[in-house]
């Protein structure tokens, strides 16, 4: 498997920015926000039971905070079945090039 649907959407919402990453079967399994407090970026997760994606959106939403210089919400639902260790962490790599390839074309920096 190649996961080549593996997709990030964003949407912006006047100052803030919700990221949807989905890939295989789309589902909401986890969603974090992360936002500015006093100096520093603090960030509320919540999953669905069952679901893992929180392993990924809490970290990954930290980060496009931390340099996008916003409130970002990331919402995660990737779904294939039978996966294996290497192809779950395949996943976890490619959705953070995703992340990566926004950051760095969105930065204000």
């Amino acid at each position: 498997m190649t996961f080549d649907d593996l997709k990030l959407q964003a949407v912006p919402m006047g100052r803030d920015l919700l990221l949807l990453i989905t890939g295989g079967e789309a589902h909401i399994g986890a969603a974090s926000t992360a936002y500015w407090a006093d100096s520093e970026v603090e960030v509320l997760t919540s999953s669905v039971p069952g679901h893992k994606e929180h392993t990924l959106t809490d970290n990954m939403a930290r980060r496009a905070a931390t340099e996008l210089k916003r409130t970002v919400t990331i919402v995660m639902g990737i779904h294939y079945d039978g996966l294996n260790l290497a192809q779950i962490r395949l996943i976890s790599d490619k959705t953070n090039t995703l992340l990566d390839e926004y950051i760095k074309s969105n930065s204000i920096n």
